[in-house]
């Protein structure tokens, strides 16, 4: 199976149940942030809606590539926020640099919840690069291209 972009219904439960921070809020917001992390992974990962928690199944290999099995932190660079009936986050864009590597998409998940799934990737395709940098370029911080949005 492919890999197929979606916010993953696990992540949506887990929303309504309070299990994530992303750092502002009145609930938690006497706790520091969780942090997200984004893994990348081959083709021949399946991964989509259905997927529940990081894993090592298929990820890009780390021997010689310049990238660390787990992937890298993300950096929130819009807090949470909402304009009339969308509310939305975002990351910073996130580099490899001096990568080797190939990778048909990415998972997003939550190492301070366990490893728990928020968001697939799905690149198109794969993508390639022979020591240059590597970049998931995030859409713009607005609600309605967040990478991360409610409606």
């Amino acid at each position: 199976m492919p890999i197929t972009q979606a916010m993953v219904t696990s992540f949506k439960v887990q929303i309504l149940e309070g299990v994530h921070n992303f750092g502002s809020g009145v609930v938690r917001a006497s706790t520091a942030a969780d942090k997200f992390k984004i893994a990348l992974y081959t083709s021949s990962a399946t991964l989509d809606s259905t997927t529940t928690a990081y894993t090592t199944s298929n990820e890009v290999s780390s021997s010689g590539t310049n990238y660390v099995a787990g992937g890298k932190t993300l950096t929130i660079s819009q807090a949470p926020t909402s304009t009339s009936t969308t509310a939305w986050l975002d990351f910073d864009d996130i580099t490899w640099d001096s990568a080797t590597l190939t990778s048909n998409g990415a998972l997003i998940y939550n190492e301070t919840q366990g490893n728990k799934a928020v968001a697939v990737l799905a690149f198109g395709g794969d993508k390639t690069s022979t020591a240059g940098n590597f970049t998931i370029q995030f859409p713009a911080a607005t609600s309605t291209t967040a990478i991360l949005r409610i409606a």
